[in-house]
């Protein structure tokens, strides 16, 4: 998302939206909505404008209003760059989709690249990838050295170090082209490219560039199938890269209950054990080992998370 795009173009309108903002973050969103209003007289297809507009009235407690705002999003952005029908969802004015845009998932991690690891390491307390290395370590019948790894969702590259030492080689995945510069630094891949998992196989980005089908032995993807809501789409994708025997561990939010998958007010998605382990043997894996564990914090509370070794069948 360009600055440009952020802006209104208008430079009165502008100026109402920082003011807007100022009365937000001082605790009145109503007031702050009044504003938005006001800066939208001028600017009436800001589509992001809109999006704060919504932002707004959910806090002020309006959730018509919210719902109003955020179907004008969907008119002016129909890649729906902000995720407006997620929060939509959330407000129970649509059903729950299965995947979210993937314009808004790269959009929200391109933003996020710079300040992620500080932020989600040094301040929410995320511990994904030392905790899932340390499992596949521990499981029994697990081999503790790899020829071919793929880090799907790599980010910046948090899970790398983490198994570097025990993989010939290593290959990473994102969506995010910001956070694959960042995973770039680390010096840590054979390989980067970028990827979308809510894709069919073929044309994900995973076999680009005369990668094959088959080639890993193990496959990870830690804290990324939250921003998944139906899981069958990247099993396939991990089907296609899995050789027989191989090991795919990875993470969800635990969404502690019997079935399916629910979306969160973070617009994240957490799936249920049951769930997991019926997409998993559908597509030819079973589970070795799991573990229920806090993942990171979110608002000041724990995100509590379920942990998967998994091996595909010969």
């Amino acid at each position: 998302m360009l600055p440009s795009q952020l802006s209104s173009g208008d430079v009165i309108a502008d100026r109402r939206a920082d003011y807007a903002k100022m009365l937000a973050e001082g605790g009145e969103p109503a007031s702050a909505g009044e504003l938005m209003e006001q800066a939208l007289e001028l600017v009436p297809h800001w589509a992001a404008g809109w999006f704060t507009l919504a932002t707004y009235r959910e806090k002020a407690g309006d959730v018509p209003g919210a719902i109003a705002a955020l179907n004008e999003v969907l008119a002016l952005d129909a890649g729906d760059v902000f995720g407006a029908r997620l929060k939509l969802a959330v407000l129970g004015a649509v059903a729950v989709p299965d995947r979210p845009p993937s314009l808004y998932v790269e959009r929200l991690f391109d933003d996020y690249a710079d300040r992620f690891e500080t932020s989600l390491v040094g301040k929410l307390g995320y511990s994904v990838p030392g905790k899932l290395a340390a499992l596949i370590a521990g499981t029994a019948d697990i081999s503790t050295h790899f020829q071919l790894a793929v880090d799907l969702g790599c980010g910046t590259g948090l899970f790398g170090p983490e198994i570097r030492g025990r993989v010939d080689r290593l290959e990473g995945f994102d969506l995010s082209k910001g956070m694959l510069a960042k995973a770039a630094e680390k010096g840590v891949y054979d390989h980067l490219g970028q990827a979308d998992l809510s894709r069919e196989p073929l044309l994900s980005g995973v076999f680009d560039a005369g990668l094959a089908p088959r080639r890993a032995d193990l496959i990870t993807a830690a804290d990324v199938l939250m921003y998944l809501g139906d899981l069958h789409g990247v099993m396939a994708i991990t089907r296609m890269l899995a050789a027989d025997n191989a090991v795919f561990a990875f993470s969800v939010e635990d969404a502690e209950h019997p079935e399916g998958y629910v979306l969160r007010h973070s617009l994240r998605f957490a799936h249920s054990e049951a769930y997991v382990r019926e997409v998993l043997a559908d597509n030819g894996f079973a589970v070795q080992d799991l573990a229920r564990s806090i993942i990171r914090m979110d608002a000041g509370k724990p995100v509590h998370g379920i942990l998967f070794i998994t091996r595909k069948s010969a």
